[in-house]
């Protein structure tokens, strides 16, 4: 889980898992995969940077490049 600051400075804790996307115009607009849509004062960078060390606790991260690696080699 990863927590953001949304634009009214609430704090909200968010299952990085269930982000599909995330976009700057120039608040940063993250949308859910039920398309909820959150704005948070977090860049985009800073957001995913959250989501790389969120996805390196629970051990998604390797397993994502493992299986990338075997997708490139095949």
């Amino acid at each position: 889980m990863i927590t953001l600051t949304k634009i009214n400075n609430e704090q909200i804790t968010v299952n990085a898992i269930y982000i599909e996307r995330i976009e700057s115009f120039p608040d940063t607009t993250i949308t859910l995969v039920n398309q909820k849509k959150l704005f948070v004062k977090e860049s985009e960078k800073e957001v995913k940077e959250m989501m790389i060390e969120f996805y390196k606790q629970i051990g998604l991260y390797q397993l994502q490049k493992e299986v990338g690696e075997q997708t490139n080699e095949s």
